[in-house]
């Protein structure tokens, strides 16, 4: 099935008119900008940070100086990675609080807070999600709810309480992890899921476009991953071009800090692969999802 996807990538990779022009080597490109600390003097604010893609980017801004603004339901979890991160990188600033994203009140609250604490939030990563959706009409309509209003309606209160921020410093970079779930309606599972995830891109898009329309200096990012396996996929089968945690949140940082409107990642295959999702008929897609 691998090679099958390959040979259909390629080919819709031909007719396409975007070029990927070298392609960056994440671990390289962070260890220049580790070299340099780019990120001293900054907080970043990574909502869904006590495991899986959250995790990984708290460890990596945190190598790169910045200082880490954390959140997540387990705070056991936090406490911990704010121990590792201060003991290993002593110059920077590690805060925590707990949050569930779907407490819209709480979020702007926390947010503000950090906000406050840090005096100012230069980078704020909507991250926390959930993929447990099921079958549209087999009677799980609270399942999928709780999917999209975690993946769209509580990112749009992130995004809310982030851009409040931002506006009121006349500066700041928000990024929104979607996925590449998001470029076509998906079958099965992937419904509902997909779904929250293009609702997602779109809403970053229009903020995107305000900032532009508005001519404000305020940076905004979609990250659609591939397929990565961390801790909540465990145990579950292979998958077309999967990468270990490590691999995938490198990708998606070296994007961020890359300063990218949008980006697949990791780049290769995943630029090529959306290209042929948004193209390949229903009947194929449904083969490969």
């Amino acid at each position: 099935m691998q090679n099958k996807l390959i040979k259909l990538v390629a080919k819709s990779a031909r007719h396409s008119k975007n070029q990927i022009v070298g392609a960056v080597r994440p671990a390289s490109y962070l260890k220049d900008l580790s070299q340099q600390q780019v990120g001293t003097g900054k907080t970043v604010l990574i909502t869904g940070a006590s495991s899986g893609l959250g995790e990984g980017m708290a460890r990596l801004f945190a190598s790169l100086g910045y200082n880490l603004a954390i959140c997540a339901r387990r705070t056991d979890r936090l406490e911990h990675l704010k121990s590792e991160m201060m003991d290993k990188y002593p110059d920077i600033r590690v805060e925590y609080q707990a949050l569930d994203v779907s407490d819209y009140d709480t979020v702007f609250q926390i947010f503000d807070a950090f906000a406050d604490d840090f005096g100012s939030i230069e980078r704020v990563v909507v991250n926390a999600g959930i993929g447990d959706s099921r079958r549209i009409g087999k009677g799980h309509f609270e399942t999928n709810r709780r999917t999209a209003d975690v993946n769209f309606v509580a990112a749009l209160a992130q995004c809310e309480a982030a851009m409040n921020i931002f506006r009121a410093q006349n500066s700041g970079h928000l990024v929104v992890i979607s996925s590449m779930s998001a470029m076509r309606g998906l079958p099965r599972h992937l419904t509902t899921y997909g779904a929250s995830k293009a609702g997602l891109a779109h809403l970053a898009e229009g903020i995107r476009a305000d900032m532009l329309l508005t001519n404000l200096p305020i940076k905004v990012s979609t990250i659609y991953p591939g397929y990565i396996r961390t801790e909540i996929n465990e145990g579950s089968k292979p998958l077309p071009f999967e990468v270990d945690t490590d691999t995938g949140t490198k990708a998606i940082v070296a994007a961020i800090e890359a300063g990218v409107d949008e980006a697949c990642v990791p780049s290769l295959p995943w630029s090529m692969v959306s290209h042929a999702m948004k193209h390949l008929p229903l009947q194929v897609m449904n083969k490969l999802s």
